[in-house]
C-alpha cells in the first residue's frame, strides 16, 4: 500500500524525502491502473517507477521545498510538494537519456534502464546503425517521465498567480541543463586543459539544475522578490559548482558504494571535469601522453586507473580540485551569513551544502 503524504515541518528534510516519495508512487499507482484499463504494457510504468524508487538523495525537491521556506511558506504546502516531486520526475528523465548517452550500465547500485529493457528484450540480429529494442524503449521512457513531470506540475493545485510566475524559471531549468548536457556530451572522449569548460559544465548541469533554479521555483511559489532570488543565487551558485567538483572526485577516486556506478565509468567516458583539465595543464610530456591514451579509452581496467590516479596526485589536480571546493563552500557560507534568511531556512541550506560537498573519500 502507498504510504500517505504527510506534509513535514521546515527542516525536516526525511520527511521531505519521504513525502516526496509518497506523491511519485501516488502517482505512478495511477498510471499503472490507467495503463491496466486500456491494456497498455504494463512494463513501462514498473520499469519507471522502479528507477524512481531505487534511490537518489531527491536534492532538487529539498532545495524547492526549502526555497518555500525561506521565503516563507505563504500558500498551501501540499502544491509545492507535488512540484517538488515534479523535479524529481523531469530528473529521472534526464539520467535515463544520460545514461544512454554515457552507455552506462549502472545507475544507483542497479542497471540502468536501458540495460535493464535490453536484458528484457534480447534481439539476435540487428542491423549497422539500428537502434536496440532495449535503448528506444528506455529513451520513450524517458520522454513519458518528461510529459509526467509536466503533468504532476500542472495537476498540482498551483494557484494561477504561482502556475504563471513558476512556469518561466521551469522553462529556463530546462534550457540550461540540456545546453549543460550538450556542453558535456561534446566534450567527452577528449578532454582537454580547458578548465574554464570543464567550470561551465559543473556551472550548467549542476549549479544551476541542481541547487539554483530548484530553490528559486520554491521560493517563488511562495511569493519572493528578485531581492530573494539573488540571495539564493549567491548561495546555490558557488555550493552547486562544489557539489559537482566533489563529484568529479568521487568518481575517480571514490566507490561504487558512494557513487552508485563503477568508479571506472569516467574515466573510460573521457569526462572532462576541472580534475583532468588542471592534470593536463601541469602534466610532463609522458605524464601528458599517457592522461590523452588512458582517458576516454574504454578498455581501461583497473590497473591503468591506479596509473592514472598516481598521475592525477603528482599533478597536484585532487589538491587543487579540493581548494576549490573549499573556496565555493565558504562563499556559499558567506551568502548565507550576510543573508536575511529565516533562520530554519538558513540552517537546512547549510546541512544540504555540507552533505553534497564533505569528503568521503
Amino acid at each position: 500500500m502507498t504510504a500517505p503524504v504527510v506534509l513535514p515541518q521546515p527542516g525536516d528534510l526525511r520527511a521531505v524525502r519521504a513525502s516526496t516519495d509518497a506523491v511519485l508512487e501516488q502517482f505512478m499507482d495511477r498510471k499503472a491502473r490507467t495503463a491496466a484499463g486500456r491494456h497498455l504494457p504494463s512494463e513501462v510504468t514498473a520499469v519507471l517507477r522502479g528507477f524512481l524508487m531505487a534511490g537518489g538523495k531527491r536534492l532538487r525537491p529539498l532545495l524547492c521545498v526549502t526555497g518555500w521556506h525561506a521565503a516563507g511558506c505563504h500558500g498551501a504546502l501540499k502544491p509545492v510538494l507535488q512540484t517538488a516531486a515534479s523535479l524529481e520526475m523531469f530528473h529521472a528523465f534526464a539520467l535515463i537519456h544520460d545514461d544512454i548517452m554515457d552507455n552506462s550500465d549502472t545507475r544507483r547500485g542497479q542497471p540502468t534502464v536501458h540495460r535493464t529493457l535490453t536484458a528484457r528484450h534480447p534481439q539476435t540480429h540487428t542491423l549497422p546503425g539500428q537502434v536496440h529494442t532495449g535503448t528506444g524503449a528506455a529513451l520513450l521512457i524517458g520522454d513519458l517521465a518528461l510529459s509526467w513531470s509536466d503533468e504532476l506540475l500542472h495537476s498540482a493545485g498551483l494557484t494561477t498567480r504561482q502556475l504563471t510566475a513558476v512556469l518561466p524559471l521551469i522553462d529556463t531549468m530546462r534550457t540550461e541543463v540540456m545546453y549543460g548536457q550538450y556542453l558535456d556530451l561534446t566534450a567527452t572522449g577528449h578532454p582537454t586543459d580547458d578548465l574554464q569548460r570543464a567550470l561551465a559544465i559543473a556551472h550548467y548541469k549542476t549549479a544551476k539544475y541542481t541547487v539554483e533554479r530548484p530553490l528559486h521555483i520554491g521560493a517563488t511559489l511562495a511569493g519572493a522578490g528578485e531581492e530573494l532570488l539573488a540571495v539564493l543565487s549567491d548561495f546555490a551558485l558557488p555550493m552547486g559548482e562544489a557539489f559537482q567538483m566533489r563529484d568529479d572526485l568521487l568518481g575517480v577516486f571514490g566507490t561504487a558504494s558512494q557513487t552508485g556506478k563503477p568508479v571506472l565509468d569516467d574515466l573510460r567516458d573521457g569526462k572532462h571535469t576541472a580534475l583532468i583539465a588542471l592534470a593536463l595543464q601541469r602534466a610532463t610530456r609522458q605524464q601528458h601522453r599517457t592522461l590523452t591514451d588512458l582517458v576516454g579509452n574504454p578498455a581501461l581496467d583497473e590497473k591503468d586507473a591506479q596509473h592514472l590516479r598516481h598521475i592525477l596526485i603528482q599533478t597536484r589536480a585532487p589538491q587543487t580540485v579540493e581548494q576549490l571546493i573549499d573556496e565555493r563552500t565558504r562563499q556559499a557560507e558567506r551568502a548565507l551569513a550576510h543573508a536575511a534568511l529565516l533562520p530554519e531556512a538558513a540552517t537546512t541550506l547549510r546541512e544540504l551544502a555540507k552533505a553534497a560537498t564533505a569528503r568521503t573519500t
